[in-house]
């Protein structure tokens, strides 16, 4: 957590219990997304245990999230898509810090620019290649890059084949 620079609101001692007024309670909420959203991304977490995130505790200002609080913030953050459950005891859930429509215009915007289209590479190359560094979806959980990809091959902007292993199944741009 030292390189995470949190925000102004982290240290804003109401923002640790949920607010009763709705409109208020909304903007709360909100700024949990943000802050859960941006500290998964910026240190390449793509999971949340729930009964392990440093977030729900700021000691600076001696305040933390009691139990029921953590499970509105992140009910609401699976609500609004940016999160599901891994696990039906939810206890664990993956971060979407970026959804899979919006990863595969990402991938499919890099294809455009890169001159990928009506080329093939393969999930290596779009997950750890040195073509896509800094991009959104550099280092992306398998899982969450293979369903933007299905995003794309349903639009018919792509086709996935198989390779000898899941490293080497090639993406066809068009």
């Amino acid at each position: 957590m030292v390189d995470f620079e949190f925000p102004e609101f982290y240290s804003f001692p109401p923002f640790f219990t949920i607010q009763p007024v709705e409109a208020t309670r909304e903007k709360q909420l909100a700024l949990w997304r943000e802050l859960i959203l941006n500290y998964h991304q910026q240190h390449k977490l793509p999971t949340l245990v729930i009964h392990e995130c440093p977030l729900w505790n700021n000691p600076d200002i001696g305040r933390k999230l009691n139990q029921q609080s953590i499970e509105t913030v992140v009910d609401n953050l699976v609500q609004h898509g940016h999160a599901e459950w891994l696990d039906e005891a939810q206890t664990t859930c993956r971060i979407l810090w970026r959804k899979p429509e919006e990863l595969a215009t990402d991938i499919y915007q890099w294809a455009t620019v890169s001159g990928h289209i009506g080329s093939v590479c393969t999930l290596y190359e779009l997950h750890s290649g040195e073509d896509v560094n800094g991009m959104s979806f550099e280092g992306l959980d398998e899982d969450l890059l293979r369903r933007a990809l299905e995003v794309l091959e349903q639009e018919g902007k792509c086709t996935l084949f198989k390779g000898e292993t899941s490293d080497e199944d090639g993406i066809k741009f068009f």
